[in-house]
Formats: structure tokens, C-alpha cells, sequence
């Protein structure tokens, strides 16, 4: 493909019927501040501060289509009695000169069934950590009905006053997990082969696009391998995403990998808080998690932009804009990131650890921000998303 000339870091930029302020996202970080579902004050004010600090567009996650498809309880669904509160949030983010996009999904074979009290789904019946048991195959109408909450969804998010949706096809969740070769192990027309195997999630992408029309912009977190022995790999995701181009459906893909069911930190990258982590749960699941919890959460050494190398090879097989994600922290990396022909770059904890960081690297030429990858934000999601070091400066 050719390359475009270099876009500037602070030129307007399109994402579908959008115009961003400039070519910095912030990408979905779960907030942990929605206690049983509501829209609290602490979410309102993080996507605030967010849109405040100079990013053009904030992400909502991770917004349920359906109460069995919520990662726990805690998790907010995106349902109709949601709209007057999100309808704030929106405001919010406005009144601050950003974008804000609404992360949809559904949390198949990582949502908790004990905490939801509600059954999860899955491609094939399998064994689910996070659900705590046995998690059976979705039947056809099961599947059916999962296609309507992500249609009913995105329109709520539309009336809600986002201006973008996400589609979330990544981390092994539902939709990321049908195109998975080590998780679907189907043999009806959504299992089997690649085509088959990525139907579902291409079905669903269509029916969000086609419930939204073109009122807003419509993305996807796309996963370009799980990151586990046998699972999604290159030779397929790259496949599946020039399928994903060809039907139309999407503005941009934002370009991730990895498995919150299986490698919990191929997408962080870093320390591993396991102490942490052991401390934020009951004693129950901070003892399986001293057994299991190197198995599931291996150390892999932070570099900055630890997807590029994948990412290159979208960027080398795609026309559509891109969106790179993955251990951004400095402006040189969005510079030379932009100069590769990305059109926009997604940062998360580097804006947990100084959500002014944009408008430091805008307006003080700030080199690069101050988070240190330790990670100790991981487990504050149970009690509220932040960065420790921060807060301990306050």
C-alpha cells in the first residue's frame, strides 16, 4: 500500500462522520466505578478529566449488551434505563471539547456467573476460570438473541449521546473467542474454518453498523493474536481483518492481542502485582491465585509499542485507518507511529498515571509520561481504576 504524506499529531482528523481534534485516543480501561451498574459521579468525572487533559476521543468499558454478558456484577449494561445517566456523562465529555465512544460487548467465557447470577455463553462448552464451572455452547437462537443485544445496545449508546461505538473483538472475550481455533470447536456454519469462524462477529459487526447507520463512527478492538499455544495467530487475524475491511462495516480497527481468560498480560506488559491482586480478592480466590496466578498472568518485559511489529504487518495488508494500541508513552512513538501510516494512536495507563499528558506533550513538548509499567493499577479495579503512584503524590 502507499503511505500517505505524514499526518501532524494536532491536525483534525475523520473517523467516519467524525472530526478528532487530533490523532490521540484514549483507549477502554475497565474504571471500576459502577457499582452494580450505575453511572456514578467517579465515572462521569474520569472521562472528564480524560477530555480535559487534551485526548480527542475517551472510551467507556466496558459497556454489557446483556446482564449475562457482563464481566460481574459491577459492570454496567447498556440497557435503556442506562440513557438519562450516560446522557451525563456524554455531556461531560463535550463540555470539555472531546469525543467519547461507547466499548460494547459481551463477556462470554470471562464473565463471572456467580457474581451475575445469570448463565454466560461460549463457541463450545468448555471449562471457564472466571465463571467459575462449566460454560455450555451457545445454541443458534441463543446466539440470535446475543445479535439483538448488540443491535439494541448501540442504539442506546447513540440516544446516550456517544459519538462513537467500539465493538469489542478481542481478549478472548464472546465475539473474539468465536474466531479463536483453541475455543471454538464448533461444526455448524459459525466453527470449523476461518470463514466460519469469524461469521459471528462479522454478523454482529454488520447488525451494529446497520442499527446506527452512519449517525456515528463504529470501531473495533480487534485482536491480532490471544497470545496462548494454539489459539488466533497471524496467518488467520490477518484474514479475518481484510474480511472485516471488505464487508465495510467498521471506521477503524484498534489493534490489539491477548486473553483475559488465558494471558492476562500479554496486553500490559511489565511487573506482575500478583500480591496486589491476591490482596484485592477474597481469601478463597487469593489462594487459587497464588497457585494459578503465574500460569495465567506471565511476566513479559515492557517495550515501548509492544505491538508495532504485529501492527506493521495490518498496516502492510489494510487500506482502512488503524488504530495502534500497546505501551505508547512517549510523542516520538506516536510521531514515528503516524509517519508509518496510523492514523490515530491509543494510550491507557500512560493517561491513568497524568490524564493531562496530551496537553503536556502539545503544549510543553513533554518528551514522554511518567508511568512506570509497575502495573499496581490492575488490581485497583475492584475498587476504582487509578494509578497508585499518582495517587500517592496527591
Amino acid at each position: 500500500m502507499t503511505v500517505p504524506p505524514h499526518p501532524g499529531i494536532w491536525e483534525p482528523a475523520r473517523l467516519g462522520p467524525l472530526t478528532l481534534r487530533n490523532r490521540i485516543v484514549k483507549a477502554a480501561t475497565f474504571e471500576g466505578v459502577m457499582p452494580r451498574g450505575r453511572v456514578t459521579d467517579r465515572l462521569v468525572d474520569f472521562h472528564a478529566e480524560v477530555a480535559r487533559g487534551g485526548a480527542a476521543l475517551t472510551t467507556v468499558a466496558y459497556c454489557a449488551v446483556s446482564p449475562g454478558g457482563r464481566v460481574h456484577a459491577n459492570t454496567l449494561v447498556l440497557d435503556r434505563a442506562r440513557i438519562p445517566d450516560l446522557r451525563r456523562l456524554t455531556d461531560a465529555v463535550h463540555a470539555e471539547g472531546g469525543l467519547v465512544a461507547a466499548q460494547i460487548g459481551h463477556a462470554g467465557l470471562v464473565a463471572n456467573t456467580l457474581s451475575n447470577r445469570t448463565k454466560t455463553l461460549a463457541p463450545s462448552t468448555r471449562l471457564s476460570p472466571p465463571a467459575m464451572g462449566l460454560v455450555k455452547g451457545a445454541t443458534r437462537e441463543e446466539l440470535d438473541q446475543v445479535t439483538r443485544d448488540f443491535e439494541d445496545s448501540a442504539r442506546n449508546a447513540v440516544d446516550a449521546g456517544f459519538d462513537a461505538i467500539e465493538v469489542h473483538l478481542g481478549h478472548n472475550y464472546l465475539l473474539s473467542s468465536f474466531m479463536s481455533p483453541n475455543l471454538n470447536k464448533r461444526t455448524d456454519e459459525y466453527g470449523g474454518s476461518l470463514e466460519r469462524r469469524a461469521a459471528f462477529p462479522r454478523r454482529v459487526v454488520e447488525r451494529v453498523r446497520h442499527a446506527v447507520g452512519d449517525s456515528v463512527a463504529v470501531t473495533a478492538k480487534f485482536n491480532m493474536t490471544d497470545g496462548v499455544p494454539k489459539g488466533l495467530w497471524l496467518d488467520d487475524s490477518l484474514r479475518i481483518a481484510q474480511l472485516l475491511e471488505a464487508d465495510g462495516h467498521l471506521d477503524a480497527l484498534q489493534l490489539t492481542g491477548g486473553s483475559s481468560l488465558l494471558n492476562g498480560m500479554y496486553f500490559f506488559r511489565g511487573e506482575v502485582p500478583m500480591a496486589e491482586f491476591v490482596a484485592s480478592q477474597p481469601k478463597l480466590v487469593g489462594w487459587g491465585l497464588k497457585v494459578y496466578g503465574p500460569r495465567i498472568f506471565p511476566t513479559y518485559p515492557f517495550e515501548e509499542a509492544f505491538f508495532l511489529p504485529m501492527a506493521r504487518q495490518f498496516r502492510e495488508a489494510l487500506s482502512m485507518p488503524l488504530i495502534l494500541l500497546g505501551g505508547v508513552n512517549r510523542l516520538d512513538t506516536i510521531e514515528n507511529a503516524l509517519g508509518e501510516g496510523f492514523e490515530f494512536v491509543a494510550m491507557a495507563r500512560a493517561l491513568l498515571r497524568d490524564p493531562d499528558l496530551v496537553n503536556k506533550f502539545r503544549d510543553l513538548h513533554v518528551p514522554e509520561g511518567l508511568c512506570i509499567h509497575c502495573n499496581k493499577c490492575m488490581p485497583t479495579i475492584y475498587t476504582g481504576t487509578r494509578c497508585v503512584i499518582r495517587e500517592t503524590l496527591r
